[in-house]
């Protein structure tokens, strides 16, 4: 672990000259090559220093402006007892006002009784021949779901509950994962800081049962997030990557990996974290930057360490007077030094010996080294860089360890290690530490498990590259294919306790005189090992002894498996052919290289099909600074406190104290808490929640999520309660049927056209994974067209005496029929209020039975819709007068791309009208007089409907000049009232 080594040169006669290598610690696996440069890197701090600045020093406006107003909301409670599972009565009294605790009350548990998300209970009329499986990224049993997990569970849920109600047999399995670091990290400190105990004061079986207490309390926590969060899982499909199914599954996995060459064991340099004594992946690996010496609390030491500091040693040239000087950050890693590399083309080296041993180095000769920079000479040491251990291998360099695997110096170096040496500064670096504790990184020589990934790897990229698999948004295909092209052998054996144990054993054969090297093999049983060692090697079964290897397998690899480990596999089982391949995979971006890519790479060898179909990413959430959402960071909040509320007190600041923080990084977060959430966080419900999740473009840049956003969605589901208020009281005692426009007046054709309209949209939009255009015209339409305008319209026509019953009747069946519609598009976005009011709805359906639950209801289908499509046309009257304003005249209207010009026309004709095709867009031009305001839509509304003539639909923007406007209208009516 030596970044930014340097090397320079004296030399009789010469002056000294100094440079930098940049030559960092390179992980095991090839995604290094995919790290930010050294440069980037400090560009990504100093915008984070920037952030914490910010928030210290309560300059960003933009949060205060948002700041969340806390309101007292009335909190209504279901008041009905009954057994858990019972269907809720909503028979009872409508409340006054919207309250997520009365809202979201019961559903859940009878959603789930009666196994509405089992595809064995795919019980509906209008069922389809095909099938949409997938699986949720397992979250890590280390602790709650934050909002990133919430997004994707808003994403997923609702693409789940979308293509139930379109008929799909649909299974949706939920899982944790065991997350072997992350989780015995947790434990460990727990019952060091409760019962001060290290793991080493347990036996193994002890703390592993310590571990299991851990699991099943977070796992319980964790699925009952889920099911506040409304996710629609099969829960008798419940997966945890410890299950004695699924370790069937791993062992079989591993011993034909085995079998085919694909897994070898091998002595290799890897990532190792000195204070868990095991190897690591690059996951857990961060790079982090020091500005120069620096004093770090590092896990196992009392004092801080002191990092940054530069020191310089002379190796003398053999056969020459001069020297060359070697300098580094890392001291201790010079007796580990073999050789010293030149470019092939510089005369100037022959031999050195090294300046404490007096051992005769070999220059070796590399084209890796740049001639040109500095002196040409770089330092080899093998046992602990990765960089130089690609290097010994090309030139048979012996690799000599000289720190153990507990971070100390092994004893040959003691006396060494007095040595003086002659110079020292101090120099910025990077260096590489364990995300979750700390503990600095150390590369070391270790015999090790490893999987060959090149074919697989070539295998992915062609599946993309010939469309068998999708990657969504595309962008990432190119990422996808430079990842894989460039990747490394894969290093998947822990130093652990806490999960799946290798089955691997260890070979011994009794009266044997020779000294044996290690022998292995493997089995999916200690059994099978003992018959497979009798006759690799030749002997009887009492004649052998097995020994299995106490390491454990990384926990991607595990995961990998999962998309059909979680249907059974290897077992031939009924859900293993009827939903594998699984349909997408859907995912957040930052898991592409470490889970998708080896779930790929997995499953193509071991099914010998795709995993999966498509992959579709979402971006990752950050709060309103912009940071990403980490536990390092105290800004992770819990979904639960966005949907329950919570005060300041009982909130994220308890964590923060409790938690183990740097102090600036403790300062940062408590003032950007009290800064975002000065009262806390108001109760804003699952259904809000979510569709504030949804309503943000999920394959664009990442999502910076506010509280405020949230509470506005709750404003929505407020509106959407009093809409079906109004509309329950004026419903007759039955309605008509709106399967045409006849008979309808000119509004009722208007209101069924923009419903067709959103209908499209939200088609089109569901079948791109593009969700936020799905929310954006959901909440156009129930707000703008339906509650602005129609609404508006109807309510004298409600209100007339029996005489008008029937333009009445027509009436509230049209507000009806729109109102249930809607309910039914914002199911899988609002799965709680919209069954709570789809309910209530029931009894004034026409027509046959509906469903037994709106989660089974027949998503709306343009295609079926057709009847209530209108034909556009468009009525103007002589001419408009409202307050402070006068149309002048039209200027142009264009149909699709025809162009009707009525420039020289002062006004337009009284009573004519244009009619067209409803797929065809009317853009009108519009010429303001006397406009002493800036149009914009809600005031243009606001004065069309004053005036009684009414603009249906919004204006797309100004033309230049204050007087112009234009409006871009897809369906498009006027007329005088």
């Amino acid at each position: 672990m030596r970044a930014n080594r340097i090397i320079s040169l004296k030399l009789s006669g010469r002056g000294a000259a100094i440079f930098c290598t940049s030559r960092s610690t390179k992980p095991s696996s090839s995604s290094s090559q995919q790290k930010s440069s050294p440069r980037a890197k400090a560009e990504k701090l100093k915008r984070r220093r920037e952030r914490e600045e910010t928030i210290l020093l309560n300059r960003n406006s933009s949060v205060d402006d948002k700041k969340v107003k806390l309101s007292d909301k009335e909190k209504i409670v279901y008041p009905i007892c009954k057994p858990p599972g019972t269907k809720k009565d909503t028979s009872f009294p409508f409340p006054s006002s919207y309250s997520p605790e009365y809202v979201e009350s019961s559903w859940y548990q009878w959603w789930e009784k009666e196994g509405f998300f089992s595809p064995e209970q795919h019980r509906v009329s209008h069922a389809v021949d095909q099938t949409f499986s997938l699986c949720i990224p397992p979250p890590n049993v280390t602790g709650s779901l934050h909002l990133g997990h919430a997004l994707t569970v808003a994403v997923e849920d609702a693409l789940v509950r979308w293509r139930r109600m379109q008929g799909y047999r649909v299974l949706w399995v939920p899982g944790c994962d065991h997350a072997g670091i992350a989780t015995q990290t947790v434990v460990e400190r727990r019952l060091l800081n409760q019962e001060g105990k290290h793991r080493q004061d347990f036996t193994r079986e002890e703390f592993l049962q310590e571990l299991w207490k851990w699991k099943n309390q977070k796992g319980e926590e964790i699925y009952h997030q889920l099911r506040r969060l409304g996710a629609s899982l099969d829960w008798s499909r419940a997966c945890f990557t410890m299950d004695p199914g699924f370790s069937r599954a791993v062992t079989k996995a591993f011993v034909r990996l085995c079998d085919s060459g694909l897994i070898y064991r091998s002595e290799g340099l890897v990532n190792w974290s000195c204070a868990l004594e095991s190897s690591i992946s690059d996951i857990e690996v961060d790079s982090k930057e020091l500005p120069g010496q620096t004093m770090l609390s590092v896990p196992g030491y009392e004092n801080k360490v002191e990092f940054g500091t530069i020191v310089t040693f002379a190796y003398p040239i053999e056969g020459h007077d001069g020297e060359v000087e070697v300098s580094t950050t890392r001291p201790e890693t010079m007796l580990g030094d073999v050789a010293i590399a030149v470019h092939p083309n510089d005369p100037r080296y022959q031999h050195c010996k090294h300046p404490f041993t007096n051992r005769l180095l070999p220059i070796i000769t590399d084209s890796v080294v740049d001639m040109e920079l500095g002196t040409g000479a770089v330092k080899v040491t093998p046992a602990h860089d990765h960089t130089d251990f690609l290097l010994s291998q090309r030139h048979s360099l012996p690799c000599l360890t000289v720190i153990a695997g507990d971070g100390t110096m092994m004893p040959p170096c003691g006396e060494w290690l007095k040595v003086l040496w002659f110079l020292s500064s101090l120099c910025p670096f990077f260096f590489s530490c364990l995300s979750r504790s700390g503990d600095i990184i150390e590369p070391l020589l270790k015999k090790q498990w490893f999987i060959q990934c090149d074919e697989m790897a070539k295998k992915a990229i062609q599946a993309v590259e010939d469309g068998q698999l999708e990657i969504i948004p595309h962008c990432f295909t190119k990422t996808w294919k430079n990842w894989l092209s460039n990747i490394s052998d894969w290093c998947i054996s822990r130093q652990l306790w806490w999960g799946h144990q290798i089955p691997a054993y260890q070979v011994e054969l009794c009266n044997s005189t020779e000294k044996q090297e290690e022998q292995w093999v493997w089995g999916q049983s200690e059994n099978e090992a003992r018959h497979r060692a009798a006759v690799k090697y030749g002997v009887k079964l009492e004649d052998v002894t097995l020994t299995q290897d106490p390491d454990v397998l990384d926990t991607w690899f595990s995961s990998a498996l999962f998309p059909f480990a979680m249907l059974g596999w290897p077992e031939k089982t009924t859900d293993l052919q009827r939903f594998y391949p699984n349909s997408i995979l859907e995912t957040g971006n930052d898991l592409i290289f470490f889970w998708v890519a080896r779930m790929v790479m997995l499953g193509t060898e071991l099914t010998r099909q795709l995993p999966f179909k498509q992959v579709v990413f979402h971006s990752l959430v950050r709060d309103e600074h912009g940071r990403k959402m980490s536990k390092s960071l105290g800004n992770v909040i819990d979904p639960l406190d966005v949907i329950n509320g919570v005060t300041l007190e009982v909130g994220s600041l308890m964590t923060l104290e409790e938690g183990n923080f740097d102090p600036r990084e403790r300062r940062v977060a408590m003032e950007a808490q009290r800064k975002n959430f000065p009262k806390g966080i108001p109760q804003c419900g699952t259904d809000a929640l979510r569709f504030a999740l949804c309503s943000h473009k999920m394959q664009g840049e990442d999502i910076s999520l506010s509280i405020s956003q949230v509470l506005s969605c709750r404003y929505f589901c407020n509106k959407i309660w009093h809409t079906l208020r109004y509309t329950l009281g004026v419903m007759g005692k039955n309605t008509i049927p709106t399967t045409s426009m006849g008979g309808h007046s000119f509004m009722d054709r208007w209101i069924c056209s923009r419903l067709y309209s959103t209908v499209l949209q939200c088609e089109k939009g569901f079948e791109a994974y593009e969700l936020h255009t799905v929310t954006s015209a959901l909440y156009s339409f129930w707000v703008h067209s339906l509650c602005d305008v129609y609404m508006e319209y109807v309510k004298p026509v409600l209100s007339q005496q029996d005489e008008e019953a029937v333009a009445r009747q027509v009436a509230s069946s049209v507000l009806y029929h729109c109102v249930s519609m809607s309910l039914v598009m914002l199911s899988p976005f609002m799965p709680f209020i919209t069954e709570e009011l789809w309910q209530r709805l029931q009894p004034f359906r026409p027509g046959p039975a509906a469903q037994t639950s709106l989660c089974l209801e027949q998503y709306p289908c343009s295609s079926k819709l057709v009847g209530l499509q209108p034909s556009i046309f468009l009525t103007i009257t002589k001419g408009f007068s409202f307050s402070r304003c006068n149309l002048l005249h039209i200027q142009n209207i264009y149909i699709g791309s025809k162009t009707e010009s009525l420039a020289n026309t002062a006004s337009f004709p009284f009573g004519c009208s244009l009619q067209g095709s409803p797929q065809r867009i009317i853009c009108i031009h519009l010429t303001l007089s006397s406009v002493s305001f800036t149009p914009t839509p809600t005031i243009l509304m606001s004065y069309f409907t004053t005036s009684k003539n009414l603009l249906f639909g919004l204006p797309l923007g100004l033309l230049p000049g204050s007087s112009n406007l234009s409006i871009l209208l897809p369906i498009y009516s006027l007329s005088h009232l």
